[in-house]
């Protein structure tokens, strides 16, 4: 997560040597070049987690340091 970024409250995935951003809330896509099912997982990662990176993205925008969230299993 990179607040700083952008407004919106989002995160950067790295898979297979590609790179994709995804917001929070909505659960959504929103660059990048990942295969349909890369883009599937992360979106339902997000969803399951969509409240600890809401809180992470708070954390960060006041100079914390993020919680660690559990890979999708």
């Amino acid at each position: 997560m990179y607040w700083l970024d952008h407004a919106k409250p989002h995160f950067h995935a790295f898979y297979s040597g590609e790179e994709a951003r995804f917001g929070v809330d909505p659960a959504e896509h929103l660059n990048g070049n990942f295969s349909k099912r890369a883009t599937r997982l992360v979106l339902e990662w997000t969803r399951l987690h969509r409240e600890e990176l809401l809180i992470n993205w708070d954390l960060l925008s006041h100079g914390h340091s993020a919680i660690k969230i559990e890979a999708l299993k």
